[in-house]
């Protein structure tokens, strides 16, 4: 087998693993005698990682790892990889500058640049700095070649040939300037937002609530906000959301909620509030964390005209029926192998780079 063949095995090896801890940190599945020392250190990991980010619940990372155990199978590996001629990429080192806002972020990354056949040098985010390592770990332990082709920098970046950063619109600039002279792929600040037509079933809606709350809505693919038609009643919308309530036991988000609230309160802004989700009338994209931006329409046609215009500002835009690229309900913290952050192909960069 080749080296890329064994990075690939590697890799459906460690979707298989975290299939296999989900199912025993949420079910109490039994334990695979060879994996106990392992299931050990990623319980370890993940409690690290609530202490140093309370928005890091075991719930959220959890989350995190069943959404790539679905991913990471032999079968998708393959269709996601077919589209690319992977022998043309010549191997080179790829500094990859990590977002921390959720759990594993930059999973996608790194897994892009080592089954293309390169080095990776990461720069993790402060808000995350736990649980790739651990996971690098494992798959070292699974195939020893990858020692020589991970590494996490702890300084200033050294001696690479290429990069991907992450960051706000704020850092991206800086990120431009600072990489200018290497080949990279610099994202910026994106939002996820919702089409509603009036004709969604209490179902989809359900459904929403998780494209709103998962991750407490810290991801770039979290809805921030949603698109009505005049007169909308928003009872609906509470009322099918209702059951994300228990959201508000989580400090954090609850610090959240009351302060944004009192800010609202004490500016005079009109909101809507059901006591644990605000609703604010705001032509922005980015909403405060339990707040929820909505906009009226007129005119679907026009109103995809917008959308269009603005698709720089956009990661996911969810809706039934509306939009050719659309996400279903419940749906965009569930992307695949090819849905590209920024919708910029990580690969086809890797490759021609």
């Amino acid at each position: 087998m080749t080296d890329l063949t064994h990075i690939s095995n590697s890799f459906v090896k460690l979707g298989s693993f975290f299939h296999e801890y989900y199912e025993y940190s949420k079910n109490n599945a039994e334990i695979n005698s060879n994996q106990q020392l392992w299931f050990q250190k990623f319980d370890e990991a993940i409690t690290l990682s609530g202490h140093k980010n309370g928005w890091f619940t075991k719930e959220n990372i959890l989350y995190s790892l069943k959404s790539w155990a679905e991913q990471l199978t032999a079968e998708n590996l393959e269709e996601w990889l077919s589209a690319y001629e992977i022998e043309k990429n010549q191997p080179k080192t790829v500094a990859i500058i990590m977002a921390g806002n959720i759990p594993l972020v930059g999973f996608h990354d790194f897994l892009s640049t080592l089954i293309t056949g390169n080095r990776v040098l990461i720069k993790l985010s402060s808000n995350d700095t736990v649980l790739l390592p651990c996971v690098a770990q494992y798959l070292i332990e699974l195939e020893p070649s990858l020692r020589e082709k991970i590494d996490f920098a702890d300084g200033k970046l050294d001696s690479f040939d290429a990069v991907i950063a992450t960051g706000s619109n704020n850092t991206s600039r800086y990120f431009e300037h600072y990489f200018s002279k290497k080949p990279n792929l610099i994202r910026k600040s994106r939002n996820s937002v919702a089409v509603l037509t009036n004709k969604e079933t209490k179902e989809q809606l359900t459904a929403l609530g998780e494209d709103i709350f998962r991750y407490y809505g810290l991801g770039c693919r979290s809805i921030s906000k949603i698109f009505v038609p005049r007169n909308y009643n928003f009872d609906q919308l509470y009322e099918a959301i209702y059951s994300y309530k228990d959201i508000l036991d989580q400090a954090k988000f609850s610090n959240n909620y009351d302060y944004n609230k009192a800010v609202y309160l004490m500016s005079e802004y009109k909101i809507l509030d059901n006591g644990f989700l605000m609703l604010k009338e705001d032509a922005n994209y980015a909403s405060p964390i339990a707040t929820l931006f909505y906009e009226y329409y007129d005119s679907l046609e026009e109103l995809k005209n917008t959308l269009s215009a603005h698709s720089e500002r956009l990661q996911c835009i969810v809706a039934d029926g509306v939009l050719k690229e659309e996400v279903k309900f419940g749906h965009t913290q569930k992307p695949s192998l090819k849905d590209y952050a920024d919708n910029i192909d990580t690969v086809d960069f890797l490759i021609k780079t």
